[in-house]
C-alpha cells in the first residue's frame, strides 16, 4: 500500500468485528513499528498484547473500575486550553453525535465504556515505558504509536489509540502482570473494522496547515 495514500486514509475505529487476527500478523505489525526512530537508539518501548479470553477479562476491570472511579476521557492538560483547542474538540464531538445517535448511544457511555473495553476489538496493544526512563522518551513512545496505526492499516486492520486506560493502570498491571517499574503511557485496540456500524463513518477533520506552521526563513 502506498505510504502517502496510508496517511491519508487511516482513521480511528470504534466499532470492529470479533473475528481474531492471526498471532503471526501482529508479530509482522510490531517488527515494523521497532523500525521506529528513537534517540540514540534506546527503543524504549515495550509491548503487553492482550487477545482472547485475557483482553475479555481486561475490559471487564477496566469497565468495573470506570463505573467506580467515574474517570472520564479528557485531553489531560494541565492549565485551561486556549480557544482554538477547546474549539477543536467540542466540533469533534458535535460531529460524532449524529452518529452515535443513529446507534442509539450516549457520548459519555460510549466513549469511555468503549475505550475500556477497547471498542470490541479482539486485540489490545499497551505500550509500556520503564520508568528508569525520562518523560522525554515518551516521544519515543508516540512515534511508536505512529508507527503502529499505520502497519496495521497496510495489514488491512484497523487501530483506534486509547489513553484513557492510563487512568486505571493499577487495574492493568495487576491483570496482565506488568512489574511496577513499568509505566503504562498508551493502547491501541487492533482488528477488523465493522463497516456497518454507523459510527466508523466517522471521521475527524484537520485545520489548515497555516493554523500549525510558523515559518521562519
Amino acid at each position: 500500500m502506498d505510504l502517502f495514500q496510508a496517511i491519508k486514509e487511516r482513521k480511528s475505529i470504534r466499532a470492529f468485528k470479533p473475528d481474531p487476527v492471526p498471532r503471526e500478523k501482529i508479530e509482522e505489525i510490531l517488527r515494523l513499528v521497532t523500525q521506529a526512530p528513537s534517540a540514540i537508539n534506546l527503543q524504549p518501548w515495550e509491548f503487553i498484547v492482550v487477545m482472547g479470553g485475557e483482553r475479555e477479562r481486561l475490559s471487564r476491570r477496566l469497565i468495573k473500575s470506570y463505573h467506580e472511579k467515574q474517570i472520564s476521557c479528557s485531553p489531560g492538560n494541565v492549565k485551561p486550553l486556549a480557544d482554538t483547542f477547546s474549539k477543536r474538540g467540542v466540533e469533534s464531538f458535535e460531529l460524532m453525535n449524529p452518529y452515535l445517535e443513529q446507534m442509539g448511544a450516549q457520548f459519555d457511555r460510549f466513549i469511555n465504556e468503549g475505550s475500556c473495553n477497547f471498542y470490541g476489538a479482539p486485540v489490545a496493544i499497551i505500550m509500556c515505558l520503564d520508568n528508569a526512563f525520562s518523560k522525554a522518551r515518551l516521544v519515543d513512545i508516540g512515534v511508536g504509536l505512529g508507527y503502529l496505526v499505520l502497519a496495521a492499516y497496510g495489514f488491512g486492520l484497523a487501530t483506534c489509540p486509547i489513553g484513557l486506560i492510563t487512568a486505571y493502570e493499577d487495574d492493568v498491571k495487576d491483570v496482565v502482570n506488568i512489574p511496577e517499574n513499568k509505566d503504562v503511557v498508551i493502547s491501541a485496540a487492533l482488528g477488523y473494522p465493522d463497516w456497518d456500524s454507523p459510527i466508523n463513518r466517522f471521521k475527524t477533520p484537520r485545520e489548515h496547515l497555516n493554523s500549525f506552521v510558523r515559518w521562519v526563513e
